[in-house]
């Protein structure tokens, strides 16, 4: 892999190209909050993340969800196919959290979402990812009205997906980021990642296994511990974690 040309490098991984249609995902061990302004180094984060992803990546395409995944190196790295990135986040909240109890108070902390409430995001770190209505996505032609459905229809049925793992490992699924790319051909596929910096998760004691203990506390090692925690209560091995450092 040391001939791979590094084509992009965000806050938290680097995507090499290896051939015309496929790309290395390799994540990082840095960890950020409040658009990138608090910044910090988990050793260990970067291959937690990446096989953590993988674990879910199989499992929604055991499950008939077509993904970009396709392997995972056993370190840092996943291997995905190559998509052009469509330029929204999809956020399924089942519990109203975050950003949704800053923009409607009225919502009582972790209130029941009864269905799942779907947002769109644009993309874009200078506007910081502002909301925005299914129209708008229609009417700047970033989404036709099919692509918007059969986005809105996989964004509900990974939620459920993962909200019914969860719930057989007794976490609280409470919201999900999802990412979607397409294909030479045109299909819409799920990509980016899943795991603790794109979900959260709270245990049987209301404690966070994902990336909003950084948020709050700004300690890289209290992340890594609740990353080793979701590791461990989700069923995947830690072995080798720190084996390169």
């Amino acid at each position: 892999m040391n001939t791979l040309q590094l084509i992009y490098e965000g806050k938290s991984k680097r995507v090499y190209a290896k051939d015309e249609d496929t790309l290395v995902i390799e994540f990082k061990d840095d960890v950020t909050a409040i658009d990138g302004l608090v910044k910090a180094v988990a050793i260990g984060k970067g291959v937690l993340a990446a096989r953590i992803s993988a674990f879910f990546f199989k499992l929604l395409n055991d499950a008939g969800i077509k993904t970009h995944f396709i392997e995972y190196d056993g370190f840092r790295r996943i291997i995905v196919k190559k998509l052009e990135i469509i330029p929204v986040e999809v956020i399924v909240r089942n519990y109203a959290y975050g950003s949704l109890l800053r923009r409607l108070p009225i919502y009582k902390p972790l209130q029941k979402l009864e269905p799942p409430l779907l947002e769109f995001h644009y993309k874009d770190d200078d506007l910081h990812d502002p909301l925005v209505l299914e129209e708008d996505l229609i009417r700047t032609g970033i989404l036709s009205e099919q692509e918007l459905d059969f986005i809105k229809s996989v964004s509900l049925r990974v939620n459920d997906i993962l909200t019914k793992f969860f719930e057989s490992k007794k976490l609280k699924f409470v919201d999900v980021k999802l990412e979607f790319g397409k294909s030479r051909s045109g299909e819409i596929l799920v990509a980016d990642e899943i795991s603790g910096d794109t979900f959260r998760v709270l245990d049987e004691n209301g404690n966070h296994l994902d990336k909003e203990v950084f948020r709050r506390t700004k300690d890289a090692g209290l992340l890594l511990k609740a990353y080793l925690r979701l590791a461990e209560v989700v069923g995947v091995s830690v072995d080798g974690v720190f084996s390169s450092y």
